[in-house]
């Protein structure tokens, strides 16, 4: 059957204002690592992130070109005796690839941690598992293997010049002897937190970032009880000062819930407890909660311990009273050490005007202390965030507010330094005034660029894809890096003068050759450093393949996995993430350039092209973001 792209899905041909319309040169990127995105494992896995996961996430990158990344998406490679059915695909992910977190089955990790360099003397920019807590090589799982299956879930947030790496992490399995009433049922599964900060410095010396509350008394009757606490460390500067945010106090419901713990007769009150620590939504909330406070911790010269910390001040003064779960994060800092982040805060004083908005912190040379520094946002931005701060104060982030009768996010500037009100550029609508585009950065260098991403078209009633900014602050320049690729980088080879879309052939167990266009498209920018070099997430299309009832690849006898078919027979392709690096080649955008380098952006496929297969767009308006779990709720 013949199957047609649709133009209006294309993430990049969008109506919005084109390379020739900027007003000033902006720089060439190529994707670096478009060899290993591409390249094939076994026949079975697109490189960009760990070899026996699903996804990939670039996070941060430093001066030294070492970036760092998160790869999600367990998968156990085995072969399969049963292999009559195909599994049915919701989102792109089979129900038995699923990793459900239960106190009654072992605990499967689905978080793991990489690094991608530069000058990797194997292969630039090739994901490398990197190891926090004891986790174990998810390309090394055999689940014929107990040892190798890990249980601890790592995120990796941000690294300095130095190489030290911070982010969070779980604890390890731990198990109980079972006691209830299923047949066959040896253990129950539990952990000792569920979010714990650490520093990982250089040398590999790991520093866990131990909240102060990490037990909960009922009485002087009662014996502490365990929680875990909660911490979380976002970002280190160059001079080893660690930003993030803690659990102070359980929220008087978690209270609540542990004391029925500690009277109840059900479960061990550890496992009792973890049933209330597993996240139960897919925001990663648990039904324990805390006080959250930003928080900042002095590392020691050698990045091996923690010197001094300082918990950062609300923007509020609680009445003693309330319930209400008040939150502060620290989510970016710069080398003099102006944290910056959001906090609950009056505003203007006004209790009537409760909001969580962005804010940053400097610390008082007198006290020793931090001062708070609100950043005053008018009535109709109800909620807003900042994300980083360079050397010259310029900070980042963005505000919520109602655009054309729909909520959106903005981006937004604020000079920290200057007395002048928040800045949001204009985006691809400069002609227009602020577009209705949700727009969201997450990093800024100390030449004023800034990366983050942006919805590219303007539908109302319909999710909106998006892609990848670069904004730099000196020139108002505002582009889609999709934009900014050469046509080799968006998939493309040169035919006979022509440039054509590269077409891609990958073989299955079964004998089935499948072939398709390329296509990738950038959907986040996620870092950027001092030369312009940025890390974030692309959207690849790849094959399907089969999963039996355990979640195991069905391999076919040569080895290689088996595709997924649709109703005709034909092999079906999807939408995965990939962790991607950008470097600019030396050049700028240019009307020679442009003519040079006329590739066609929507992926078109010919009118005479049979697709095999069909493609899932669930990516298109799924950003596959990979951030801070968030514990917000006031119960």
């Amino acid at each position: 059957m013949k199957l047609k792209l649709d133009k209006a899905l294309s993430l990049v041909a969008v109506g919005v204002i084109g390379v020739l319309q900027g007003a000033n040169a902006a720089s060439i990127y190529e994707i670096k690592n478009l060899d290993e995105i591409y390249s094939q494992t076994d026949g079975a896995e697109l490189i960009g992130t760990l070899q026996g996961t699903r996804s990939g996430y670039g996070m941060a990158i430093n001066a030294n070109n070492e970036s760092l990344g998160v790869a999600k998406g367990k998968k156990y490679l085995s072969v399969s005796e049963d292999d009559d059915g195909v599994i049915d695909i919701e989102d792109g992910i089979a129900p038995e690839e699923r990793v459900v977190l239960s106190i009654n089955t072992p605990i499967k990790a689905n978080n793991f941690t990489f690094t991608a360099e530069d000058n990797d003397p194997s292969k630039p920019w090739l994901p490398t598992f990197d190891s926090v807590n004891g986790t174990t090589d998810p390309g090394l799982t055999d689940p014929d293997v107990p040892a190798t299956i890990n249980s601890v879930d790592v995120y990796f947030f941000g690294i300095n010049d130095t190489g030290v790496k911070v982010g969070s992490m779980t604890s390890k399995e731990l198990t109980e002897p079972y006691t209830g009433s299923t047949a066959d049922q040896e253990f129950w599964y539990y952990r000792d937190f569920e979010e714990r900060g650490f520093v990982k410095n250089a040398d590999g010396t790991e520093t866990a970032l131990v909240p102060t509350l990490t037990e909960y008394v009922k009485d002087d009757e009662t014996p502490a009880v365990n929680v875990g606490g909660y911490s979380v460390a976002a970002k280190v500067n160059a001079n080893g000062l660690v930003v993030g945010y803690v659990g102070t106090e359980l929220s008087k419901n978690a209270k609540d819930r542990i004391d029925s713990c500690i009277t109840g007769t059900t479960y061990p009150l550890d496992v009792c407890v973890q049933t209330l620590q597993f996240p139960y939504n897919q925001y990663g909330n648990s039904y324990i909660n805390y006080q959250v406070r930003g928080y900042v911790w002095q590392l020691t010269a050698d990045g091996t311990g923690v010197e001094s910390e300082n918990q950062l001040p609300l923007g509020l003064t609680p009445s003693s009273d309330s319930s209400f779960i008040y939150t502060a994060q620290g989510l970016g800092v710069n080398t003099a050490g102006t944290v910056v982040g959001r906090s609950h805060v009056y505003r203007r004083g006004n209790k009537d005007k409760l909001a969580y908005d962005a804010a940053y912190w400097t610390k008082n040379d007198t006290t020793g202390e931090y001062d708070y520094h609100w950043i005053d946002m008018i009535d109709d931005r109800y909620q807003s965030i900042a994300y980083d701060i360079n050397d010259n104060g310029i900070l980042v982030g963005s505000y919520k507010q109602y655009l054309q009768g729909y909520e959106r996010d903005k981006f937004f500037y604020f000079d920290t330094k200057g007395t002048a009100e928040l800045v949001t550029p204009f985006d691809f609508s400069s002609s227009a005034g602020i577009s209705d585009l949700s727009s969201k950065p997450k990093d800024i260098n100390n030449k004023g660029q800034v990366v983050g991403y942006i919805e590219t078209t303007h539908d109302k009633e319909k999710p909106r894809p998006k892609a990848g900014f670069l904004f730099d602050k000196e020139t108002d320049d505002f582009r889609n890096l999709n934009q900014l690729l050469t046509c080799e980088s968006k998939g493309f080879e040169k035919v006979d003068d022509k440039w054509i879309r590269k077409t891609v052939e990958v073989a299955d167990g079964s004998g089935k050759t499948l072939t398709y266009n390329a296509d990738l498209v950038i959907v986040e920018a996620n870092g950027i450093n001092e030369e312009g070099v940025i890390v974030g997430t692309v959207s690849v299309r790849k094959p399907q393949y089969k999963f039996d009832s355990n979640g195991n690849l069905v391999i076919g006898d040569n080895g290689l996995p088996i595709f997924e078919v649709n109703g005709y027979g034909d092999p079906l392709t999807s939408y995965l993430p990939r962790s991607v690096v950008l470097q600019t080649n030396g050049d700028e955008v240019t009307d020679e350039w442009l003519a040079a380098n006329n590739c066609v952006d929507n992926n078109e496929e010919p009118d005479d092209y049979e697709r095999k297969g069909a493609a899932s767009f669930a990516w298109l308006f799924a950003l596959p973001l990979l951030w801070f779990r968030r514990r917000y709720s006031n119960t």
